[in-house]
């Protein structure tokens, strides 16, 4: 018997080495754990290491928004020729950044006549929940996590009633994301005319070899005239009702013709999900805006069917646009070599680099490699802070002050590579200054991490934070 699993596990790393897209890091760590824990490894690449095949998907063709693709292919072509002209000053610096973005996703430059920014569960759920009782047309959701609680309960107790007055509501949630719903969570809200679709769902009750590419967007669309996107899931635990205690997370609300490119979004990702309810194409989906006036932005897409490492290759054109300032927060903080060196060379040339993650754990091997990553960046003068008041799960990156992202995707290998991601680029200097007031307000409640911070570490520890760096591209 040991054998046959020395023989399938040579087979296998041949496999991984010559036909999976992964990357060498990534590659080499799967073959160590499955020669080094042979079936245990065996099984875990069958469940978390396998690529997601596009045919598995269902083809996006149900959905055909011609005046989008066409935006978007104009924008395009003046940048390239030299004929866009800008809709504010702040735009032009990062005209590269807006074209790679436009390049390789449907990301065409959009404006938001309206930017809320909330850091706070309760707000941000008060103000979406409000959106939804004026909704007349149609409401779209899409989550990560919903979970069965007050939260929940309350949000689809509100989508429901919304049904019922004939407003069409589709639900989007991820089926691993949302694994401890009841079977009978969403009875009503279909009797009363809702739509709710899992994203990727288990082939089987217990078994899901997809479960490693996860649908982790969370964004709303109210009537094509409101939207949100950002970090917060559907839970108690947002609120800070939970062992984690007060939950510091970052979500946007928008309005103006940005929404045309969230409504995309969610045409594309339910269609995916779903061959039964097809979205087709309709004007009211896409109410008239003027698409001239407001603060430019752009929302990018990334998942584990694109070549290009998008939210990624975003960040780091931010990173080395910036002269000034970098202040990043994120929940788990896993970067591959090139966010990395681009940290490092920001820092050593004069950038004032600050980088904030939890104090608290809700994985604890993630954890670990999040400190070990942060201890190799304080050698070369990044600053790093450990936020203490309750659980950090913002996603933000802003830079010199003048642009901005804020989305799903963590800085980590997972959002860049293997999970479906969304994220908005800004280019607004009002609202990075608010972004900033808000990392500086959180400073305040963090403790800095030192060199000197790790050497008073118990060796059990730093032995843990450096396996887990080591096995860090499968996490």
């Amino acid at each position: 018997m040991s054998n046959i699993f020395v023989v399938v596990n040579v087979m296998l790393a041949i496999f991984i080495l010559f036909f999976e897209r992964k990357t060498a890091t990534s590659a080499w760590a799967w073959i160590l754990i499955l020669f080094f824990v042979p079936i245990v490894g065996f099984v875990l690449y069958l469940l978390f290491g396998k690529s997601l095949r596009p045919k598995r998907l269902n083809s996006t063709a149900a959905y055909d928004n011609k005046k989008f693709k066409e935006n978007r292919t104009r924008q395009l072509n003046e940048i390239k020729e030299g004929s866009f002209r800008p809709y504010t000053k702040n735009v032009e610096k990062w005209l590269d950044l807006i074209q790679m973005n436009m390049s390789r996703t449907d990301a065409p430059l959009s404006t938001a006549t309206d930017i809320q920014i909330f850091n706070d569960g309760t707000k941000k759920f008060n103000a979406l929940f409000e959106d939804i009782h004026k909704a007349k047309e149609h409401v779209h959701l899409q989550y990560f996590i919903l979970n069965n609680d007050d939260l929940g309960r309350r949000l689809i107790g509100l989508l429901t009633e919304k049904a019922k007055q004939g407003v069409n509501i589709r639900f989007l949630y991820d089926d691993l994301g949302s694994k401890n719903l009841p079977k009978d969570f969403f009875d009503e809200f279909h009797a009363s005319g809702g739509i709710a679709v899992p994203f990727l769902p288990a082939l089987m009750s217990s078994i899901n070899p997809r479960l490693n590419h996860r649908n982790h967007r969370k964004l709303v669309v109210v009537d094509g005239s409101v939207g949100y996107i950002g970090g917060f899931n559907v839970g108690d635990e947002y609120l800070g009702k939970k062992e984690l205690g007060y939950w510091r997370d970052t979500h946007l609300r928008l309005e103006g013709s940005i929404i045309y490119s969230l409504q995309n979004r969610f045409f594309i990702d339910w269609n995916q999900a779903t061959e039964k309810f097809p979205l087709k194409f309709a004007e009211s989906f896409f109410p008239s805006k003027d698409e001239n006036s407001g603060t430019a932005m752009q929302m990018v897409a990334s998942g584990p069917l694109n070549t290009h490492e998008d939210i990624k290759n975003g960040y780091l054109k931010m990173i080395y646009h910036a002269r000034k300032s970098i202040y990043l927060q994120t929940p788990y903080f896993i970067p591959d070599k090139s966010i990395m060196d681009a940290l490092k060379t920001a820092a050593l040339g004069g950038v004032d680099v600050q980088i904030m993650i939890p104090h608290q754990a809700d994985h604890i091997f993630v954890h670990s490699a999040t400190l070990s990553f942060a201890r190799e960046l304080l050698r070369d003068g990044v600053k790093v802070y450990s936020y203490k008041n309750g659980f950090l799960h913002a996603k933000t990156l802003v830079v010199d002050g003048q642009s901005y992202s804020v989305g799903s995707a963590n800085m980590d290998i997972r959002s860049f590579k293997l999970n479906f991601e969304v994220n908005a680029f800004v280019y607004d200097e009002q609202s990075a200054r608010e972004m900033e007031d808000l990392f500086f307000r959180d400073k305040e409640l963090s403790a800095e991490l030192t060199e000197e911070t790790f050497k008073n570490q118990s060796w059990m520890e730093k032995i843990k934070q450096d396996v887990a760096q080591l096995v860090s591209p499968i996490l």
